[in-house]
């Protein structure tokens, strides 16, 4: 069994690798940062041109029709560089949750304008509940004149204000995972507002969206009618596990930068990592990354696979990746000195983003609680 990437795979690394380098410099993130949009359609064209908009997609709706694998490849690479627009929101997200529950006419519109670059659809699923399961979700969807209304407030909706739509998680049944449908809303439709939300990761831009008797034809629904809660599920699943390949890119990048310093910082006379104390710290960091990083290729190719163990592989993953590069991107920081806490150096921005991703799809907390119910503890 061969338990390492194949030269397809490495060759997509070398390519991600040397793109982002020339093209989401430190400069590029930054400036982004700094914008309401966070991102700039010259480099959303760019991604589209790289084929990597639609990797995941089957070929019939304009995709690579790649696995999760060589996706974790990409993610890896996005991390290293802490890569700010709507790119997770889009691919993993919005896309995604069409992909699964959507009907033919609905991914061949959408996906294939997806993996072109024509359109950007986020998925609108958390509430101020804060809930990650099935009972928070309280937005309903009534049925009217031969469509639906929605109604209700979502929160932490990643990159809604520069989507084309949005996927909305909305109730139409009974309390429960059997009353859950998935909507398709245009952004632009009369009743939905959207409020860009301040964030301590800048390069991750959230909103939050009010759905105010928002009227959408029978042919918004996705799927069957109380049926969404299962495909939601297998999204999140592999966005998850999507996630985790990103944070084991900014981790390795943290590490890299940090041995880099170690090398070259002088004190008393020698390199700083000439030192006992900072050698450990740094074997403590790469101890955590290799760790992250097996477990989340083990997560990858489950879901690929779609083996039982899936969910359980992907919060495994999720559990050790959150702490992981909380733990690499702090110890960074403390081993760079006080050079690692200015705004100049480009260490916050790993931090931030680590600690952004920790409580997205869920934290160590919540998921170490869910391997113990998967395995029946």
């Amino acid at each position: 069994m061969d338990f390492g990437f194949n030269a397809d795979q490495e060759m997509l690394r070398a390519t991600a690798r040397k793109f982002f380098e020339n093209e989401c410099t430190s400069e590029f993130v930054r400036a982004r940062m700094a914008e309401d949009g966070g991102f700039t359609e010259e480099f959303w064209t760019k991604l589209a041109e790289q084929g990597w908009l639609g990797l995941v997609y089957p070929e019939q709706y304009g995709g690579a029709g790649l696995g999760f694998v060589d996706l974790t490849v990409l993610m890896e690479e996005m991390g290293r560089v802490v890569m700010p627009g709507p790119f997770f929101s889009t691919l993993l997200l919005g896309g995604l949750t069409i992909l699964e529950a959507g009907s033919d006419a609905q991914k061949k519109d959408w996906l294939t304008r997806i993996a072109e670059g024509q359109a950007r659809v986020s998925l609108a699923w958390t509430e101020p509940s804060a809930r990650w399961d099935a009972a928070g979700v309280t937005t309903t969807a009534v049925p009217s004149g031969g469509g639906f209304t929605l109604s209700g407030t979502k929160l932490f909706v990643p990159d809604a204000h520069v989507a084309h739509a949005l996927v909305v998680v909305a109730r139409t049944g009974d309390a429960g995972e059997d009353g859950i449908s998935l909507f398709v809303v245009p952004t632009n439709a009369k009743g939905v507002s959207i409020t860009l939300l301040p964030t301590m990761d800048q390069t991750r831009k959230l909103c939050e969206v009010k759905l105010d008797h928002v009227a959408v034809p029978a042919s918004a629904l996705l799927g069957a009618k109380d049926g969404g809660w299962q495909p939601l599920s297998r999204v999140v699943q592999r966005a998850t596990v999507a996630l985790c390949a990103e944070m084991c890119g900014g981790a390795q990048k943290v590490l890299d930068m940090t041995t880099e310093y170690a090398k070259i910082r002088i004190a008393f006379g020698k390199p700083i990592g000439s030192y006992q104390g900072v050698k450990h710290k740094a074997a403590d960091m790469l101890v955590e990354v290799e760790n992250a990083k097996s477990l989340t290729y083990y997560a990858a190719w489950a879901v690929d696979e779609n083996v039982p163990e899936a969910a359980l592989a992907a919060s495994m993953a999720k559990a050790y990746a959150s702490d992981a590069f909380r733990k690499v991107a702090g110890a960074g920081i403390q081993l760079h000195g006080g050079i690692g806490f200015t705004w100049e150096h480009d260490l916050h921005l790993y931090f931030k983003r680590a600690k952004s991703s920790e409580f997205t799809f869920g934290d160590a907390t919540y998921h170490r609680e869910r391997v113990a119910q998967l395995i029946d503890l």
